[in-house]
């Protein structure tokens, strides 16, 4: 009987040996960890730690990217006993004191020297941490390694070899396991507080929906400081999956074609990128290769469309998807590494557009829904209950109703305790047992969820219109000349936004219309320019209300960024942050009118 997340890991040791269970880059090739090596090096860890002093309740904190250590220091923390918080590596010095500071933490794990030097800035007003620890072969002054903890972990496993099953099996379902703090797109983070029975309740919720098993490989990509990033981890170690690390966002495009997974979770970022890629170098292509592609795309939906609606799909119809196959969609899901069965869609809302066109390639993305807050899933679509456009039924266990505003409310056993040393701000998200999630949708006649948007971005015009930014925002990042958007007009008379072009694809635009420009701020200025990108924006939104459509634009020279505060780490647009900071060039835009 699985019930903390403990006894899953002894689970998995138990029942899935295999050579094989990590895989990470090293010198430019993937190296696998078995599950006796990860097994062996969670228990000296954690023997490690309890050496330097950590006890049950104490409070870990774990800054690095994805790698096998990152879970193996947070599995050795939890069968301590322990708490582990884990921090988003994107964040500012003062950001990451914040959260050391807020969470109590003891001790601190850094990955690497980049990272050590902004808690290095910050370290002489961490006022409770009493260690250091480094991921690094090499430690700085002052900070042990990740080998040293080990190797102080094997002599307590050498005087006292019962001692690690007894903590890590003592531990309850209702212990503490992590604290969390929300990205945040509005005001500081909140410490969100998750049970090993929250996780465990969504992990064993979760995994008989979705078909993987220990004969699998997932790929890990999104951070693991991310709430779904690192429950599914859990998923994929309680069914056995194989986990390959990611380099990083920049590197996915490598690393699937070197981990060949079978599954991963994605941001819908990751996938309006892969699509505006492909129908790229469609453009690109001959009249012949464009004609064939747009013809494959076709006959996929047809298909596509049939078997959503559990119709027949005629003869004629299967001999021209296997050639469709063989000509289109084979080279396009060879660029995932050949053996995807699935993606699973997370963290933001996902185009209904993108999730049907990749469908009919071949490709099934299934997006679901949840919060940090919620442990995280409350709702999935799976193969048995697909249905684009919406964010699944709710998960087992876990009830949805909407209040008379439109607010989702949730209630389950994934629900989190409360909020770190803020009892006014959990009162204020419950309605008895009820969570209120901040987000506005319903349930649809076969009890689908479908998100409209976050309560408070909803748009309401100066003329009384209520307009959701997040559909419109995802219709126009399918464009390949944008890479970003902000849709604004809160009390206004009409929509705006700000957009962010896509400058490789503008700057080919500029060459070909023989466009002169010195900087890019020069650039996204020119008439012509402008002019151009607010006839792709029609192009894109043709199916809009009157009242939703954007009146006019301002060209922005740079992306949004994580490092100045205008992003959240999951690539979530801090809306309240950068109107504020555009505040000048929006009023214009309403000035001019």
């Amino acid at each position: 009987m699985v019930e903390t997340l403990n006894q899953l890991f002894f689970n998995t040791i138990k029942i899935y040996p295999k050579d094989e269970l990590l895989l990470s880059k090293k010198e430019g090739k993937y190296v696998p960890i078995s599950t006796a090596e990860f097994a062996e090096k969670v228990k000296y860890f954690c023997l490690g730690l309890k050496d330097l002093g950590l006890e049950s309740k104490d409070k870990l904190i774990i800054l690095s990217e994805n790698r096998p250590k990152w879970i193996i220091s947070d599995f050795a923390n939890l069968c301590l006993g322990g708490i582990t918080v884990p921090i988003y590596t994107t964040l500012a010095p003062e950001q990451i004191k914040y959260i050391i500071e807020d969470s109590d933490a003891k001790i601190v794990i850094c990955s690497n020297q980049e990272l050590w030097e902004k808690v290095e800035a910050v370290k002489n007003d961490l006022t409770k941490v009493t260690r250091f620890i480094t991921f690094e072969s090499e430690a700085p002054e002052g900070v042990l390694s990740f080998n040293q903890i080990l190797e102080r972990g094997k002599k307590v496993d050498q005087e006292n070899p019962e001692l690690f099953e007894k903590i890590a099996l003592g531990i309850k379902p209702e212990d503490e396991a992590t604290i969390i703090y929300t990205s945040g797109t509005t005001g500081p983070p909140k410490g969100v507080i998750l049970t090993h029975h929250n996780f465990v309740s969504n992990v064993k919720a979760c995994a008989p929906l979705l078909p993987f098993s220990d004969k699998d490989t997932g790929l890990s990509l999104l951070p693991l400081s991310h709430s779904l990033e690192r429950m599914v981890t859990f998923t994929f170690l309680y069914k056995g999956c194989s986990i390959g690390y990611a380099e990083g966002f920049d590197t996915v495009a490598q690393n699937l074609q070197e981990i060949r997974p079978h599954l991963m979770v994605v941001v819908p970022r990751v996938l309006e990128k892969f699509y505006a890629k492909v129908i790229d170098n469609v453009q690109a292509s001959s009249a012949l290769k464009k004609k064939i592609f747009f013809w494959a795309v076709k006959v996929g939906r047809e298909s596509a469309s049939s078997e959503l609606e559990n119709k027949p799909i005629s003869g004629m119809l299967r001999f021209k998807r296997k050639l469709a196959h063989k000509l289109v969609y084979s080279k396009i899901i060879a660029k995932t590494g050949g053996r995807v069965r699935f993606f699973v869609s997370g963290a933001a809302p996902l185009s209904k557009d993108i999730g049907e066109f990749f469908y009919a390639l071949g490709i099934v993305i299934m997006e679901g829904y949840g919060l940090t807050e919620t442990s995280p899933v409350i709702s999935v679509n799976t193969f048995d209950k697909l249905k684009f456009g919406t964010v699944g039924p709710p998960i087992p266990g876990v009830e949805v109703k909407i209040a008379e505003d439109g607010e989702i409310l949730a209630r389950g056993p994934n629900i989190m305790k409360g909020y770190y040393k803020k009892e006014e701000e959990t009162r204020e998200v419950f309605e008895g047992e009820w969570f209120k999630t901040g987000d506005i949708g319903h349930l649809d006649e076969d009890g689908h969820l479908v998100i409209t948007d976050r309560k408070k971005d909803l748009i309401v015009t100066a003329g009384g219109k209520n307009v959701a930014p997040q559909p419109i925002e995802n219709l126009l990042k399918t464009n390949p000349y944008i890479e970003n958007v902000l849709a604004i007009g809160d009390r206004r008379k009409f929509i705006s936004a700000l957009v962010v072009p896509n400058f490789e694809k503008l700057e080919e635009y500029a060459k070909f219309n023989n466009i002169t420009y010195e900087t890019l701020g020069d650039l996204v200025k020119n008439e012509k320019v402008l002019n151009f990108m607010e006839g792709e924006i029609d192009r894109a939104t043709p199916s809009l209300a009157s009242y939703e459509k954007i009146k006019k634009i301002s060209l922005l020279d740079r992306n949004f960024e994580i490092d100045k505060g205008e992003m959240t780490p999951t690539l979530k647009i801090k809306r309240n942050v950068v109107e504020e900071k555009y505040r000048g060039v929006i009023d214009a835009m309403y000035r001019e009118d």
